[in-house]
């Protein structure tokens, strides 16, 4: 579970306590009705989907009901900071990921390998079988009584 600092309660506090209300710091027009339909559609549809930084919004329902921006890294699903609405956007720059090791894989131990070429030849499984079950009749039940 995600822990997102509330700037304004100043605790954090868990994700369930939060909801998502898109990108922060979008430049909103001032005569909505003015624009034509592909200005309404750039400003109401088209988001920006980066992998890396990204500052959202967030509202903090069940607690102080209060909207506030976010700095979250996409890839790790870290929030890097947190700030209240109106405040301005923090320049803030992720450190450079490491390229990640290359593991040779392991090759199969030496015991293994002819264990599975003899049973291959005999037709045999090399699994365990399952062990038996004793035999019930005559054993106490859960309650202490006898079965018959």
């Amino acid at each position: 579970m995600l822990l997102i600092r509330c700037p304004y309660c100043e605790e954090e506090r868990p994700e369930l306590e939060f909801r998502h209300a898109g990108q922060a710091h979008i430049a909103r027009p001032t005569n909505i009705a003015e624009i034509s339909d592909g200005e309404f559609e750039e400003y109401f549809f088209i988001r920006q989907n980066p992998k890396g930084l990204y500052f959202e919004r967030w509202r903090h329902i069940h607690g102080c009901a209060r909207f506030f921006n976010a700095a979250r890294d996409t890839v790790s699903d870290k929030f890097v900071k947190t700030y209240k609405a109106g405040e301005p956007k923090p320049s803030i720059s992720l450190p450079k990921a490491k390229p990640a090791k290359r593991v040779a894989a392991k090759p199969a131990s030496a015991k293994a390998a002819p264990k599975a070429a003899a049973a291959k030849a005999t037709g045999k499984s090399t699994r365990k079988a399952p062990a038996k079950r004793a035999s019930v009749s005559g054993t106490k039940t859960r309650r202490g009584a006898k079965k018959s």
